[in-house]
């Protein structure tokens, strides 16, 4: 019954959080409730209050320290400390803002604007060449604490490495020299793509900016100190890392740093059965022989079970193609599975 209420909450164009909210209810606990398939509510709750929680007595007494001409425009964590100086506890910093929450007098007053968490726009790519990420990792070089630097883009769609160098110093323009090449091989036409990076120094340049507008490419940034924004180019680069082959003592040399990456991108994009898109290759994917592959596959695999069905206690495995990919994908609706 609640998941019903909030679900038509929601509906009608209630925040899921306000609805979860006037229910006593974290945003959570309903998302786990989908997951197991809703069921019995199995809370069982405190059984007695909390020894240690303050009085009603002492919860007006930090309304009022918090609210006296000398505290009032100051915040817990300044009140607390000079209590403190003259020898003197109310209660701790956590206990006066959440006293002030509860009375309502937790709000921003000061004349910036409060801090907003926004989400980069949700990018989806229904073929290569539409949603690119890239990025720059650390590759050990010979002299203790110096570093080669690893330039690379992936295509979202194909997961395919479209772009790459090695370079001993992290640039802008060395990063918009790959990108423009990348573009030329790939042939991709103006104002069709969509390139999705950190918030780094090269990233965000002006020399990139302009760059990226020269070539009709729309830019797209992770949040601030938001490490998985950028997660399908994270992901490829601990792929990289720990390949069997990875030195495990510094590369030599700058040469040797790009030889190594040249033979790891052949591997990568012509040999590596990528699990996210049904054990096909990147280039497979990129040059749309997936299909016929996973099609191939799945006729194998219905010959199997024809053969002796006992040994198949349901359908045989997915083979079908890869659709769609998000980048930056919302927050699933209620009712709507995770995946």
């Amino acid at each position: 019954m609640i998941v019903d209420l909030i679900d038509e909450a929601v509906t009608a164009g209630a925040r899921l959080e306000k609805a979860c909210g006037i229910l006593g209810l974290s945003v959570r606990t309903i998302e786990r409730w989908l997951c197991a398939g809703v069921g019995e509510d199995r809370r069982t709750g405190p059984h007695t209050p909390p020894a240690h929680q303050l009085t009603d007595g002492e919860k007006q007494k930090v309304l009022a320290t918090a609210n006296s001409p000398e505290f009032r425009n100051k915040s817990p964590k300044q009140i607390v400390p000079t209590l403190a100086d003259r020898g003197e506890y109310i209660a701790s910093e956590s206990s006066f803002y959440r006293v002030l929450r509860e009375a309502g007098q937790l709000a921003h007053r000061g004349r910036a604007r409060p801090p907003r968490a926004s989400k980069p726009k949700e990018l989806v790519a229904s073929k290569p060449n539409q949603v690119w990420c890239w990025d720059i990792t650390y590759l050990r070089a010979p002299v203790r604490g110096t570093f080669y630097f690893l330039y690379l883009i992936v295509d979202v769609f194909s997961r395919k490495i479209v772009g790459w160098s090695v370079h001993e110093e992290e640039s802008q323009d060395l990063a918009v020299d790959m990108i423009d090449s990348a573009i030329r091989v790939e042939n991709v036409p103006e104002d069709t793509l969509v390139l999705h990076a950190d918030n780094g120094g090269p990233m965000k340049g002006s020399t990139m900016l302009a760059t990226l507008q020269r070539l009709g490419i729309v830019p797209s940034f992770s949040r601030p100190r938001v490490s998985d924004d950028n997660a399908y180019a994270e992901a490829l680069f601990r792929t990289l890392k720990y390949r069997p082959d990875y030195p495990r003592t510094p590369f030599a040399s700058l040469e040797h740093a790009s030889r190594w990456t040249e033979g790891f991108v052949r591997w990568y994009n012509a040999e590596h059965l990528h699990s996210a898109i049904r054990y096909v290759t990147p280039d497979d994917r990129h040059a749309g022989r997936d299909v016929a592959i996973l099609a191939a596959r799945h006729a194998v695999y219905r010959a199997a079970k024809a053969r002796n069905s006992r040994r198949w206690s349901r359908d045989t495995r997915n083979w079908t193609p890869v659709g769609e990919v998000t980048l930056n994908r919302r927050h699933p609706t209620l009712g709507e599975p995770r995946t």
